[in-house]
């Protein structure tokens, strides 16, 4: 959390987040943790002139991957990419295949690629990073000036035992007894790794970097911060221990949250993490971001959305630069938030003049000074992009807390109904060209949704395929079944797929979902039984309820209905009164048939015996 400019005027007693806002979010899984600063000894796999690296296996799914830039070996000069002498050393003569190595994991593997591994092994601590293979002392270019002097004077003569140094952001302040703590901290660990090293056999984890709440509060946390809040009691100790043995003035600070509301709620954060996933990021004018992913780089595009400008001498060029300006603030802030590493492109709206473009540009980047991830930014061009890289080392809060759709498997987009239908129709062609005379039709399973291009609009699409190919084609199906699928379920005469086709018959009573009003007749209404469509007689002032109905006639897509009087009785028909919405392809009643769609039927037969006080059996349909 990162305090506002109005904190102190804004918090009240019962909203601890007030004055305050998320800066950056931190995920780590129980069983993906992340393997950056891990040591194995590994076994060299293969080596690769041509890309002058080396395959590592370490004993994970996919092999590491060993620049020759990243490659220390005592007392050999190794050669750099772009800079190596003509007839120099190669990869091939410092690597050989089944060779045993300690590298360290230097950043992730990330989607198709292994992880990236270095032979220049660090140990992290709070002040200082170990390199026992290092030279000289070194310090972050993240501090002010007057203070990276003050702590090179501190460190000067130190004993690093033949090793080197990178002091660190976090030491800000710290004296040279800090340092000379931590050393003695970090030369044992080392002592332990080297000692692993010799036991372990190939390929084999040597030394693994500390868990996710350790190292947020080792790299970040500082005299700067107010407090460390922690809602885990074990969590909390281990925080407080490390401390006790490498920053004692800061265990005071480390506190444990014990109050009801949880942590993340009370402080705002959970709204936050829902956030993260969504493309559009609202500003607060009214404008908008539109952040999309891509293989190659992340391209982030500045709406002015409902914004247009305030008072009445506002102008264009103003309100562009304002929309701009607070995209310029929110990008960065979502850059930290979802942790988005590689190429970012940044289309702000076109500004026409230079000002107001360095403006933007300087505001882009005075947010970025706040970033600790390493970032390059280029100049605004002609068409207002902005590129920007940005150091991918984990896997970023998107990936990790979201996976591929199955459905689109990550296209993001999937085939409409009527393209599926088309493609359908196409395989109904080419199967009903192979079958033999004798087969007069087929029984398509299908998503009701697919099987309405067909059967809408009067069937016209139905009519001319069967008019092509001389076979008859009736439907069958759920909302259940994915988009795409399509499988014959019966083929044979017309008499065996009408049977086994058409849900109901003349006298079936059925219990429906009456969803809306009938198109034609506004005295009737239209139900649905899994893209069968029945209308019904006089039911438009029951659209979404659920009513008995008795079916008066039924045919291959549709059928006509009345309702049923609480006593079960259907209301007479007036002398010459037809079925709205008749269906050309009606059937005629046929002796008993089982319903198999959604719905709750019964028969006429087994009504009339359930009013004279008989038993009846109550057949309920199949859901196909």
């Amino acid at each position: 959390m990162e305090e506002t400019d109005a904190k102190s005027k804004s918090r009240k007693k019962n909203d601890p987040a007030a004055g305050y806002r998320t800066a950056e979010i931190y995920l780590e899984r129980r069983g993906n943790r992340s393997i950056v600063g891990n040591v194995y000894k590994g076994k060299v796999d293969n080596v690769l002139p041509g890309l002058e690296a080396a395959f590592v296996d370490i004993g994970l799914e996919k092999n590491g991957f060993l620049h020759v830039d990243e490659i220390v070996l005592p007392g050999v000069e190794t050669p750099r990419r772009g800079r190596g002498k003509e007839g120099g050393k190669k990869i091939t003569d410092l690597l050989k295949p089944g060779q045993e190595i300690v590298v360290q994991v230097v950043k992730d593997p990330l989607k198709t690629k292994g992880a990236r591994l270095s032979m220049e092994l660090t140990i992290a601590g709070r002040y200082m990073v170990y390199a026992p293979t290092g030279e000289g002392v070194g310090v972050s270019k993240r501090l002010e000036d007057k203070e990276r002097d003050r702590l090179r004077k501190e460190v000067k003569g130190l004993d690093l035992d033949g090793g080197g140094a990178i002091v660190r952001t976090a030491a800000h302040g710290a004296k040279r007894v800090d340092f000379e703590r931590e050393l003695q901290y970090l030369f044992k660990l080392h002592q332990v790794l080297d000692k692993r090293v010799e036991e372990a056999v190939a390929p084999a984890l040597v030394f693994q970097e500390a868990d996710l709440s350790v190292r947020v509060v080792r790299d970040i946390f500082s005299a700067d911060f107010e407090r460390a809040l922690v809602d885990d009691e074990q969590q909390h100790h281990r925080l407080v221990s490390f401390f006790s043995r490498t920053a004692p003035e800061l265990v005071e600070r480390v506190e444990l949250y014990e109050d009801k509301v949880p942590l993340l709620e009370a402080y705002g954060v959970e709204d936050v993490i829902n956030g993260l996933l969504k493309h559009r990021v609202d500003l607060p004018s009214g404008g908008y971001l539109m952040i999309d992913y891509a293989e190659a780089l992340t391209v982030i595009d500045v709406n002015s959305g409902s914004f247009v400008g305030r008072g009445k001498q506002a102008r264009l060029e103003d309100t562009i630069t304002k929309t701009n300006l607070e995209a310029a603030e929110e990008v960065v802030n979502q850059l930290r938030l979802r942790d988005i590493g590689g190429i970012i492109v940044i289309d702000f709206i076109d500004m026409a003049r230079a000002r107001n473009r360095d403006a933007v540009l300087k505001t882009l980047r005075k947010s970025l000074d706040e970033d600790r991830t390493k970032t390059f930014t280029a100049d605004i061009s002609k068409l207002g992009l902005v590129e920007m890289t940005r150091q991918n080392v984990t896997e970023g809060v998107r990936e990790i807390m979201s996976r591929d759709c199955p459905t689109c498997e990550g296209e993001g987009v999937i085939r409409s109904e009527e393209t599926i239908a088309i493609d359908i129709e196409r395989q109904l062609r080419r199967i009903a060209k192979k079958k033999p005379k004798k087969t007069e039709a087929f029984l398509v399973q299908c998503n009701p949704r697919v099987s309405a291009q067909f059967t809408g609009n009067g069937s016209r699409v139905l009519h001319a395929l069967e008019a092509e190919t001389g076979k008859m084609f009736l439907f069958e199906g759920s909302e259940g079944l994915p988009l795409d699928h399509m499988a014959i379920t019966l083929e044979g005469t017309r008499e065996e797929v009408e049977e086994r086709a058409v849900p109901f018959r003349a006298g079936d009573e059925v219990l429906v979902h009456i969803v809306e009003p009938h198109m034609y007749d506004v005295d009737d209404a239209v139900a649905k039984v899994d893209g069968y469509i029945i209308s019904v007689r006089r039911a438009g002032p029951l659209v979404g309820q659920k009513r008995m109905v008795c079916i008066e006639s039924a045919g291959r897509t549709s059928a006509t209905a009345v309702l049923l009087d609480a006593d079960g009785a259907a209301p007479e028909r007036a002398e010459g009164e037809v079925p709205s919405d008749g269906d050309p392809d009606a059937l005629q009643s046929k002796p008993r048939r089982r319903g198999r769609r959604g719905g709750r039927r019964r028969s006429r037969a087994s009504a009339e015996s359930a009013e004279s006080g008989e038993t009846a059996e109550t057949a309920t349909s199949e859901t196909t």
